[in-house]
């Protein structure tokens, strides 16, 4: 078990759900830790909670999308603490919506996001972790990556992306001794449903053909809200993934969600598809 005891590692998307969660655990185990988000306000009341001096704390707000905030953010670490030995790429929203419904630009919108964000900030920290010999970096999936639900064709193709990026990037950096993991988490109590309902407004309210779908969708997550986990669940399994000595490829969490995987492995697609396909 290696431990966390002044480790610098960044979490992404830290001002709510996961991201805040996974910060709170690893400086509760003696982490340095550097919170990004685009909320400034959350973000400094976090870094307070975690540690009024500021000495083991660094808030960097910015927009994950943008190169130059990546970069500042990578600099701001380096500056205050040397180095970086972990990153958490946590952020991240979800699209709803039909596919044939969703503009391309959306579609891209939310791949810059999840994938090609998390790709570029990624190839910011490696070259230091490579050449020092360690490092670990946790990329947050979801269960969603695997087993794919109607509605939410886009958001779950960003995290299947996901899915082939960390296996690739494992075997990329092991012969440099950093380790890299996939979290994939079911279904949590967090903000990303509003959040991701808000950013898909307009395809909500004019699904035309789809709406009534919706109603199913609808009473799917309310099902789900009944079995959900909490952002600490998640935040314990990015402490595994940070502290093992030999990770495991990948962790998921809480109970519900290794049994859909454990499904998804065990029955022919027709049955899975009919235990995720929407009612009208």
């Amino acid at each position: 078990m290696r431990s966390l005891t002044d480790q610098v590692i960044i979490v992404t998307g830290a001002s709510s759900g996961i991201g805040e969660a996974a910060a709170r655990r690893l400086a509760r185990g003696g982490a340095k830790v550097v919170i990004s988000a685009r909320r400034p306000d959350r973000l400094d009341a976090l870094a307070q909670a975690i540690d009024p001096s500021g000495a083991n704390v660094l808030a960097v707000a910015g927009d994950v999308t943008s190169a130059a905030d990546r970069e500042k953010l990578v600099a701001a670490t380096r500056q205050k603490f040397g180095r970086i030995d972990g990153l958490v790429n946590n952020a991240g929203y979800g699209t709803r919506g039909p596919v044939e419904m969703v503009s391309v630009d959306l579609i891209r919108k939310n791949y810059e996001t999840n994938v090609f964000s998390l790709i570029a900030l990624t190839q910011l920290v490696l070259p230091e972790m490579r050449a020092r010999g360690r490092g670990g970096i946790v990329n947050i999936g979801s269960v969603a990556g695997k087993i794919a639900r109607p509605l939410s064709s886009i958001y779950d193709s960003t995290k299947h992306a996901l899915e082939a990026l960390t296996d690739g990037l494992r075997g990329e950096l092991k012969p440099f001794g950093v380790r890299v993991t996939l979290i994939r988490p079911g279904f949590i109590l967090t903000e990303f449903v509003e959040a991701a309902n808000a950013a898909s407004v307009g395809i909500i309210e004019n699904a035309g053909p789809y709406e009534p779908f919706y109603k199913g969708y609808s009473s799917n997550t309310a099902t789900m809200r009944r079995i959900a986990g909490g952002p600490d669940d998640i935040a314990r399994l990015v402490e595994r993934a940070l502290t093992a000595d030999n990770p495991a490829p990948r962790y998921s969490g809480p109970l519900h969600a290794k049994i859909f995987l454990l499904l998804k492995w065990l029955l022919p697609d027709r049955a899975l598809e009919f235990i995720v396909r929407l009612r009208k």
